[in-house]
């Protein structure tokens, strides 16, 4: 009985190795939200790292966040570097480009909890009627040790509910 039961485990761990090395080696992850405001008034939200503090979700998790900004002011070049606790980590976030009311793209360099280097993407699609269509993406590559953990923990769901947080409350600053 004994040798069944470390059998059926051992066959257990294995098939969990085996599904994170055939797991797509990259992930992507994207929200979407309409906004009843121009593009316009969108834009500088996102494009001003600044501005994230009305509206992130991260922001929000730990009060002694400790944040400074580098580069430009906002658009291509402008930099923001966070250190705070376990959940939020410690990383830095840099616009890599900037298409005026249309488009954010931004890396990010993730060191505690974990190390990661994704993209972050910003797209603003405008309406009829004046309301925008804000899709917040993020997409990168997945090593093998991020695929073991997401056997454990749904990326798609934690980062894409704390996606859906950021959407919600930029519409409300946007809409004010």
């Amino acid at each position: 009985m004994l040798k069944a039961i470390i059998a059926i485990i051992v066959i257990a761990i294995l098939g969990a190795l085996g599904y994170a090395a055939i797991s797509p080696d990259h992930f992507r992850v994207e929200r979407t939200a309409t906004i009843a405001a121009p593009p316009e008034k969108i834009f500088p939200l996102i494009n001003d790292l600044r501005q994230w503090t009305a509206w992130s979700p991260w922001e929000k998790i730990d009060p002694a966040l400790k944040r400074s900004y580098s580069g430009p002011k906002e658009g291509v070049g402008a930099a923001y570097s966070w250190q705070g606790n376990n959940e939020v980590g410690v990383g830095r976030m840099q616009i890599t480009e900037s298409d005026p009311n249309a488009r954010v793209e931004i890396k990010l360099d993730f060191q505690m909890p974990f190390e990661a280097h994704n993209t972050a993407e910003f797209t603003l699609h405008p309406q009829n009627g004046g309301s925008t269509q804000v899709t917040w993406a993020m997409y990168g590559p997945s090593p093998y040790t991020h695929r073991l953990m997401q056997l454990v923990f749904d990326m798609d769901d934690m980062v894409g509910g704390k996606f859906e947080q950021g959407l919600n409350s930029l519409k409300t600053a946007a809409e004010k």
